[in-house]
């Protein structure tokens, strides 16, 4: 038997060009062969490989270099972001264009904690699967995915004659950002309408099935009209009412039932860009979605937006008059029971960035004024 330098792992022999790859997981000895006689040699003892060394990874040091300070004023929009990063709560913000929508987006990651080892495995893991496969530098690092509008539903949820994950598979633990939304076919966004809920994507052909992971984070931006002007108070929107309807009603119901927050992003005019300063740093919002998320595992084991209905009931405790709010707001919005127990865990993480126990009547307030409806 060959040797075996660490009694404790398994021994892997492997192409020499999948090997480093392997190398990443830390209870295994990987070798590198590059023929089949050098395995042979290896098990007979002829020539023994030497196992690959492990390399240390610094996860942290992959962070996004984007932050939040670059961006000024859009503090409604930043802090959404952030209540959105610490339950890992859907999002789409609503502006015109310009007004940094794709801006903001872009830094979503930089205030979000760092993968752990097992999550930066999976999506390796994944990547690996992928058409593009899976390279050392990726290692860590927070996906962010922003695939085009002209996408189709295999390039989103995966599948093909080979099948390879898609777009939202691709984005498991990280980010999935969908820019103008509308443009997306409708169609395609229905498809994703499961995954938000399981965390997974079951595709299922006359001569396979298979099943990957799904557990990202949607990230949306969209103009409030098709021109884009219908809430800029410097130009003149274009669109008839009919014309905004249609565009509007390419997201059903359902689909916008999905999304926990949704808010608008002004346009700041030139004189707010010049004298506004600039915003906090993404490494001083990162640590208080870090505290709130500790809170949140302390408390249930895991995050906000994987809380179930029986778990929301045990966890999100209302004070009194929070409970009639918000039972006054279900009323008045009639709001679907999935759109309720949202709300609700929205609420609960903007309770656990005030390290508040129970959800007050303002938490109710603030995650009501994210439930736009079109």
């Amino acid at each position: 038997m060959a040797y075996n330098a660490h009694p404790n792992r398994r021994d892997f022999i492997l192409p020499t060009l999948s090997a480093d790859e392997a190398n990443l997981v830390a209870k295994l000895n990987v070798y590198a062969a590059n023929t089949l006689n050098d395995v042979i040699d290896h098990i007979t003892n002829k020539q023994i490989l030497q196992p690959l060394n492990k390399k240390e990874y610094t996860i942290e040091q992959l962070a996004s270099q984007l932050d939040f300070s670059h961006v000024k004023g859009q503090l409604s929009a930043k802090k959404s972001l952030e209540i959105a990063a610490c339950g890992r709560h859907s999002i789409l913000m609503l502006g015109s264009p310009g007004c940094g929508k794709s801006m903001l987006a872009e830094r979503l990651t930089s205030i979000m904690p760092a993968l752990n080892n097992a999550e930066a495995l999976e999506s390796a893991a994944i990547w690996s699967l992928s058409s593009n496969g899976f390279s050392l530098p990726q290692f860590g690092k927070i996906p962010f995915r922003r695939p085009h509008h002209s996408a189709s539903g295999i390039a989103l949820v995966g599948g093909g004659s080979n099948p390879k994950p898609g777009e939202i598979s691709l984005a498991h633990k990280g980010v999935l950002f969908l820019d103008e939304l509308p443009q997306f076919d409708r169609k395609v966004l229905e498809v994703l309408r499961e995954p938000l809920e399981t965390k997974t994507i079951n595709i299922a052909r006359a001569n396979f099935k298979v099943d990957f992971p799904a557990d990202f984070q949607l990230l949306a931006a969209m103009n409030p009209c098709p021109c884009g002007n219908r809430d800029n108070k410097k130009v003149l929107c274009k669109c008839s009412p009919e014309q905004i309807a249609r565009y509007l009603n390419k997201l059903s119901g359902p689909f916008l039932d999905r999304i926990d927050l949704i808010v608008e992003v002004p346009q700041l005019d030139t004189e707010e860009l010049q004298q506004l300063p600039n915003g906090e740093s993404s490494a001083q919002i990162k640590q208080r979605v870090i505290k709130a998320q500790n809170i949140q595992y302390d408390r249930q084991n895991k995050l906000n937006y994987s809380l179930d209905n029986n778990e929301i009931d045990k966890y999100c405790i209302m004070e009194s008059v929070a409970k009639d709010f918000l039972g006054q707001i279900t009323n008045k919005l009639n709001l679907s029971a999935r759109a309720y127990y949202r709300l609700l865990k929205v609420a609960r993480s903007i309770a656990d960035l005030d390290d508040a126990e129970l959800i007050s009547k303002q938490h109710i307030a603030q995650a009501t004024q994210y439930k736009r409806t079109f």
